[in-house]
């Protein structure tokens, strides 16, 4: 498997993507658990497809999909490795189907793959990120596979977009309990190598766990640890990490100003200079900003006025921080991507052009980055020089999900502004047959063939 794994590897870099995907598939068939292997595939398959595929061939495609699929289906129960490589098969042709990559998420699962249900599971909610079935799955494959505080967060996540679905703080409530289990030495307990004198040795410090990884703590709790974190601080005053907890704490019972305090002191601390701490200032000032906003009747025009006033303030903080941050550590081509947003919304677009023009060499946000130039020479009138740069950016996005449709989008509005309409329709035509609910495209593209007769 090595050995197909690097001749896969050799031909993936040489462009040769029916090859790699040939020797990449020959591994998976023998050990489908291999996740970098997988992971190698699906770029082949994306890259292959890439520009390559038109709309009537992915009907097409899509339409032959279908009796594997229903054969995939079939299998996954009797014999869930086989209905892998069915669900592989699919992916070959069409390596954005989501169906296919549902069946390779829950077989995975059943085989005890769950890194490798995950990787499914991620690219499945890139493109429906708001789906809550696929959420749940997702935060229970990275709770198997051992990945217990991101689970945790994704559970968090799930319970802002769902605040009235129960199951997620059941499952919480189980993740919990798992993690208890895994932390507190029961496993070991259970394996006859620990002691239940080892477990109960500070069943109030047990407790007092719990108390705190509970993700909605009551205000009597919550009083309650903040006294013992500040008793603690008095006795180890340079302890950061409880700075912070306590700042949190002060946060959810809305008290920014205590908050703040104490991160005035971690930032002051020898560990200050920390960037995580850094932005989580920036972070709890703003969130001191809006709440005071909230706090404000905008039906009164004095309140209002004072609203206007605060996000004003809010914005300026926001740009002169992240300023600071970036000059700070002048490799975060991240800080870099959101100091350009935040001066293309001041208007300061030669700022924003030169930050973003930074942040392309950031894989994770190069495309966007490339995205928000072209808005940047848009707002400027540099029309064709926008349209290219997006041209550039399509070029290396080969799955059609939400950030290429609005790419494809403002590609289209650029076009119509230069008196480019043929051009321009064709990006509209291209999301109308993908998605004609999209913003106006329905009203651009029937507007375009009305006035043709």
């Amino acid at each position: 498997m090595r050995d197909l794994y690097f001749r896969g590897s050799q031909a993936l870099q040489r462009q040769n993507f029916d090859y790699a995907i040939t020797f990449f598939m020959q591994a998976l068939q023998r050990e489908p658990g291999f996740l970098e292997c997988r992971q190698h595939l699906r770029a082949a398959q994306f890259k292959k497809s890439g520009g390559s595929t038109s709309f009537f061939k992915k009907i097409v495609g899509g339409a032959g999909a279908q009796p594997l699929i229903a054969k995939a289906q079939m299998t996954k129960g009797k014999n869930p490795r086989e209905a892998m490589q069915i669900a592989e098969q699919i992916l070959e042709g069409d390596p954005s189907n989501s169906s296919a990559h549902r069946i390779l998420a829950e077989c995975a699962m059943e085989l005890d793959f769950p890194k490798t249900a995950c990787f499914s599971y991620e690219i499945l909610l890139k493109n429906s990120p708001r789906d809550y079935d696929l959420g749940m799955a997702y935060a229970e494959a990275l709770a198997k596979s051992g990945q217990k505080e991101k689970a945790e967060s994704y559970y968090i996540d799930l319970q802002r977009l769902f605040p009235n679905r129960g199951e997620i703080a059941t499952a919480m409530k189980n993740l919990s309990a798992r993690r208890t289990l895994d932390e507190g030495g029961y496993d070991s307990l259970a394996g006859g190598t620990g002691s239940y004198r080892d477990i109960l040795k500070d069943k109030g410090e047990s407790v007092r766990l719990e108390q705190e990884n509970r993700v909605v703590k009551a205000d009597d709790t919550t009083g309650a640890l903040i006294q013992e974190y500040e008793a603690q601080l008095a006795r180890e005053p340079g302890n950061v990490k409880r700075m912070r907890d306590v700042a949190e704490l002060y946060a959810q019972r809305k008290e920014f100003d205590k908050a703040l305090e104490y991160f005035d002191k971690m930032r002051a601390s020898e560990t200050g200079n920390d960037p995580s701490i850094e932005k989580a200032f920036v972070e709890m000032a703003l969130k001191r900003l809006d709440h005071q906003i909230s706090q404000l009747d905008v039906t009164d025009p004095g309140q209002a006025a004072a609203a206007d006033q605060l996000r004003a303030e809010k914005a300026a903080f926001q740009l002169e921080e992240t300023r600071k941050r970036t000059e700070r550590y002048p490799t975060d081509l991240q800080l870099k991507f959101e100091l350009g947003q935040l001066y293309f919304a001041a208007g300061k677009l030669n700022e924003a052009i030169q930050e973003f023009q930074k942040a392309q060499n950031n894989p994770q946000r190069r495309l966007a980055a490339m995205s928000a130039l072209a808005q940047c020479f848009a707002a400027r009138n540099m029309n064709d020089m926008a349209a290219r740069k997006l041209q550039e950016a399509l070029r290396e996005k080969p799955a059609f999900d939400d950030e290429k449709k609005e790419m494809v989008y403002q590609l289209g509005v650029l076009f119509d502004k230069m008196g480019k309409k043929e051009e321009a329709i064709k990006q509209f035509e291209e999301i109308y047959s993908m998605d004609i609910g999209y913003k106006d495209v329905a009203k651009r593209v029937d507007d375009y063939y009305s006035s043709r007769g």
